[in-house]
């Protein structure tokens, strides 16, 4: 078991976020690994094909409980990424209607910002990422080609409308929001077509489109969470450079990466 060293950021959402340390792709979480490496931990919590109603019981047994966290590093953010399955057509047996989907989504945040929850952690910022734009043209030939074929099981317009509720819970809730539908769309021209430069099945984000959702995380972080961004942040471990040859246990002791605010 590890010790309670570093502090952390967790990613919590369906596959594009599992997909996030994919190799070959620059996965967008584990470029934040790379950038925040000696200072936070990065924790994948992405589960491939979940929705925010399968979700919610798999974070209550992740996410770490009041009495929990007095022995546990701090989650100084969350990540929280769903609606890409949430937004299927009604006949998907991973459909969640918009005001569920809406409900189960500020769920998710009370756990962690109301006091009267049992998850209640006030040091965890939190970023809510908006699904990415469905390229109904790539994805319907992705499931074609399957044996047997599939019926198109997304519509463009419907996954827009759960990224508009994701932006409108964010600005409700108080919290950060990465709106990648539109900073995807912006990126593709408008053109539903274009967006195979940055999703490899219609669907899921390529190299191209997790970097826009890499920089779009630090973009985020450097606006709304300032004392959060890697740029911010000291290593817990002192560089080598400054260990202390003559007395080395001493020089190279835990220090605090960032300062917890009081509660």
């Amino acid at each position: 078991m590890s010790a309670n060293v570093q502090n952390s950021i967790m990613l919590f959402g369906d596959s594009i976020t599992q997909g996030g340390w994919e190799p070959g792709i620059n996965g967008f979480g584990a470029s934040l690994a790379h950038r925040y490496a000696r200072k936070l931990d990065v924790i994948n919590r992405g589960f491939s094909g979940y929705n925010t109603e399968w979700g919610i019981p798999v974070f209550e047994q992740l996410f770490a409980t009041r009495e929990q966290q007095k022995d546990l590093p701090t989650v100084r953010l969350l990540i929280i990424w769903f609606g890409a399955n949430d937004s299927c057509l009604v006949q998907s047996p991973q459909h969640v209607p918009l005001p569920k989907f809406a409900y189960n989504l500020k769920h998710l945040v009370n756990l962690v910002q109301s006091p009267k929850s049992d998850y209640y952690s006030p040091n965890t910022r939190i970023i809510l990422v908006t699904p990415p734009p469905v390229n109904t043209y790539q994805r319907r030939a992705n499931l074609d080609a399957r044996d047997p074929p599939l019926l198109l099981d997304r519509d463009f317009e419907n996954t827009r409308n759960y990224a508009e509720r994701v932006k409108e819970i964010a600005q409700e809730e108080a919290v950060a929001i990465i709106d990648i539908w539109t900073k995807m769309w912006d990126a593709a021209g408008h053109d539903e077509q274009s967006l195979s430069n940055f999703l490899y099945d219609g669907l899921h984000l390529n190299g191209a489109g997790y970097q826009l959702m890499y920089d779009a995380v630090l973009e985020t972080i450097e606006k709304t969470y300032p004392e959060l961004h890697p740029d911010k942040l000291q290593m817990v471990f002192p560089g080598w450079a400054s260990i202390d040859r003559t007395n080395v246990a001493a020089s190279v002791q835990k220090r605090a990466a960032e300062q917890l605010p009081e509660e």
